[in-house]
């Protein structure tokens, strides 16, 4: 796993949690988060599921987590997948291990964002082999950017 970043005050004393909390990530923290989030996902996928994912992308920007994650179907379930009721049954089935992702990891990611997620939305397309899992938090995380 990817080292923690740790957040220093000027006199090089740990920040506290409270401080901590209200730390806006600059760019080169948000990356190397993102970074640390996209090698643990592959890491869970990977360990939980026996496949890992093909593709993962993990966005953090303003209140927001952003985990994606494409060709995450077996072949028994690309298979099953080809008609409209067995498309049903994958969704059904995946849309219980992308809920369970959420139980198993949204507490690491408040820990490691100092945030509480208020809100979750999911999205998963078997016939294009995609799921997305959006996590808003309680407050913003990211730095303000220059384009705003």
């Amino acid at each position: 796993m990817a080292t923690h970043i740790k957040l220093v005050d000027n006199n090089n004393k740990n920040v506290s949690l409270a401080a901590m909390q209200r730390h806006r990530l600059n760019d080169q923290e948000r990356r190397q988060l993102q970074h640390e989030f996209k090698i643990y996902m592959e890491k869970y996928f990977k360990d939980k599921l026996g496949k890992g994912v093909d593709k993962t992308k993990i966005v953090i920007w303003d209140d927001m987590l952003v985990i994606r994650g494409e060709g995450f179907l077996t072949e028994p379930e690309k298979y099953i997948n080809n008609t409209p009721s067995g498309r049903e049954v994958v969704r059904a089935a995946r849309m219980q291990v992308v809920k369970q992702h959420a139980i198993d990891n949204v507490g690491y990611f408040e820990q490691r964002l100092g945030a509480t997620a208020i809100h979750h939305a999911y999205e998963l397309e078997p016939e294009n082999d995609f799921w997305m899992h959006v996590i808003v938090f309680d407050r913003v995380l990211t730095e303000k950017s220059s384009i705003d």
